[in-house]
């Protein structure tokens, strides 16, 4: 069955790069992980939400970033390219991510949404916080891996 595409749909299409659409509408990366190198989450004023899964190496480069998103398709758009600009970075470097960085590789995230960035890299951070803490405690992992498997 063909699927007619309205002219609002067209417009938003239309109106964004396709960095923008192709990071708003990728769901690959959408999974629960439940035994993660590190995990963050966060929960912006909107009401949206972020969880972050990082997957890293024994030498600290982050290997998969999966995301869980509660939110708009501006949310979705930020929490992927936050992925695409980390996986294969070493964890130092990744600390050098910016909301500014992702809201110019997105091109067309509306200024009104750049709160959308800071939520996707402040998860995104809080992953990395705690792959710091769990390395310098490593009994704390499996109570973590047991809250996520819940």
């Amino acid at each position: 069955m063909e699927r007619n595409i309205d002219s609002n749909e067209l417009d938003f299409l239309d109106s964004h790069s396709p960095e923008f659409i192709e990071m708003a509408y990728d769901y690959s990366r959408m999974e629960k992980v439940t035994s993660p190198d590190a995990y963050g989450t966060r929960t912006g004023d909107c009401g949206d939400t972020i969880e972050m899964y990082l997957m890293i190496s024994k030498d600290d480069i982050i290997q998969n970033v999966s995301i869980n998103v509660d939110g708009c398709i501006n949310t979705v758009a930020t929490a992927n390219t936050v992925a695409v600009l980390t996986e294969g970075k070493h964890i130092d470097t990744a600390w050098e991510l910016t909301p500014e960085t992702v809201f110019n590789y997105l091109k067309t995230l509306e200024d009104d949404h750049f709160h959308c960035a800071e939520l996707a890299v402040g998860a995104f951070f809080l992953a990395l916080t705690n792959y710091r803490q769990l390395k310098e405690n490593s009994w704390k992992k499996s109570y973590q891996d047991k809250k996520l498997s819940r």
